[in-house]
């Protein structure tokens, strides 16, 4: 018999950091939380702190034993990817500092994994958690996406630890 995981899944942001919180014995997904950080404040320095501080608030709250969470990439703006970079950082310091090991995945291997194509847009990943988990209703945006993140995380962990993959590198996944 399977014992359950349960896995974090963070979508940093500098305004709004979304988190899903879901229960796995590598093949059946359970929705436990979900929800999304509003970062206040006009310095990055004091946004970046309480992006750690709920981030280690909604980790002691569900207990996960592991987090996962999103890489960045750079589109036209590299600011923005800076900003999320560092935003980033502050929820992946929450996670280490409670002893979660954590997975990183590029933003197309999220999408491949819940929708089949890396290509899939915002509303087609809301639209999957929302049939995946059994959800009455389709979560918000940034919920959605971690929730993604968290279920990316759970298959490719059960992936790596049945054997599928030989020589699998640990915790990044292109």
């Amino acid at each position: 018999m399977k014992t359950k995981t349960r896995i974090i899944g963070i979508d940093p942001g500098s305004r709004v950091t979304g988190y899903g919180i879901l229960d796995t014995d590598g093949f059946r997904h359970t929705y436990i939380a979900s929800g999304h950080i509003s970062i206040k404040g006009d310095e990055l320095p004091e946004r970046l702190g309480m992006i750690f501080k709920e981030v280690a608030k909604v980790i002691e709250l569900w207990q996960p034993d592991s987090m996962a969470i999103e890489q960045v990439f750079v589109n036209r703006n590299v600011d923005s990817a800076l900003k999320l970079g560092q935003a980033r950082g502050a929820a992946i310091c929450a996670g280490v500092n409670a002893e979660l090991s954590v997975g990183e995945y590029t933003p197309r291997a999220i999408k491949k994994a819940v929708v089949g194509t890396g290509a899939a847009e915002k509303q087609q990943i809301q639209q999957m958690m929302q049939m995946l988990l059994g959800l009455k209703t389709r979560p918000q945006s940034d919920e959605a996406d971690a929730l993604a993140i968290a279920m990316c995380h759970a298959n490719h962990v059960h992936v790596r630890s049945s054997g599928v993959v030989k020589g699998s590198r640990r915790g990044r996944w292109v």
